[in-house]
């Protein structure tokens, strides 16, 4: 079963892992001095590059602004848009994904479908469940209340007919995020908003912990992190999981 503690008791060596720094505070000094091959670049385009050109083996985000980051990001590896999935542990309970948690992400039932399969993916790559929970912003018989909510409830339900005709264990969610977290490993969010919102709930006043947003689009290992958090070794060695594993 995979775990914060598993993986952080069992990280492999010999990965040469990126990692962002964009501020004076000294987190991001500390945790790469927890391993032996972690370089810190203050150059977004030189990480990127670097990470491109097979320098490091993975890149993590770190403190450094996704404003200078993700658009070199974008540029350096072809893609139009980032699509990231965040791994949570809250309190008590087990290890989840989440997506999206960019406020410009998953806004449509296209965007949450390629989220829900590439988050899939890299479940059943680290030994996860691959059950979806598709979430929404009410229950079925809400619909009428709201002509929002009922887009979302919508849009939910042909999310889990398109996933359930390509084979995944998909079902409808609707609000009920407290059942979702015990009976999948995977939560899609009705919207980018609500993903974000769920996500920093979660760990700023709920106390998840938080390993990174890995990047789904790309053919090497990058892992977004929020600039608040003050210890980034579990993302380190997130990263070198990832790589690490065919």
């Amino acid at each position: 079963m995979f775990t914060y503690d598993s993986l952080m008791n069992n990280v492999p060596k010999g990965v040469t892992v990126g990692i962002g720094r964009g501020s004076a505070r000294g987190d991001v000094e500390r945790s790469a001095a927890a391993f032996d091959d972690v370089l810190i670049y203050d150059d977004p385009k030189e990480m990127v590059n670097d990470l491109s050109d097979g320098n490091i083996d993975a890149a993590v985000r770190g403190d450094m602004s996704s404003s200078k980051l993700l658009p070199c990001l974008k540029n350096v590896f072809g893609l139009s848009e980032i699509r990231r999935t965040v791994l949570l542990e809250p309190v008590g309970k087990k290890m989840i994904f989440l997506a999206s948690v960019g406020i410009d992400e998953g806004w449509t039932v296209p965007q949450k479908y390629e989220l829900a399969i590439g988050s899939a993916a890299l479940a059943k790559r680290i030994g996860m469940n691959e059950r979806i929970a598709v979430m929404s912003g009410g229950r079925e018989d809400d619909k009428g209340r709201n002509a929002t909510v009922d887009g979302t409830i919508d849009d939910a339900a042909t999310l889990v007919r398109m996933l359930r005709a390509d084979g995944y264990d998909a079902y409808d969610a609707e609000i009920l995020i407290e059942d979702a977290a015990d009976n999948a490993d995977i939560l899609i969010a009705p919207d980018g908003i609500s993903g974000n919102l769920i996500f920093r709930s979660l760990h700023f006043l709920g106390g998840a912990k938080a390993l990174g947003a890995p990047v789904l689009n790309m053919n090497k290992v990058f892992v977004d992190t929020s600039r608040v958090k003050i210890d980034y070794t579990d993302s380190i060695a997130l990263a070198i999981r990832l790589t690490v594993i065919e």
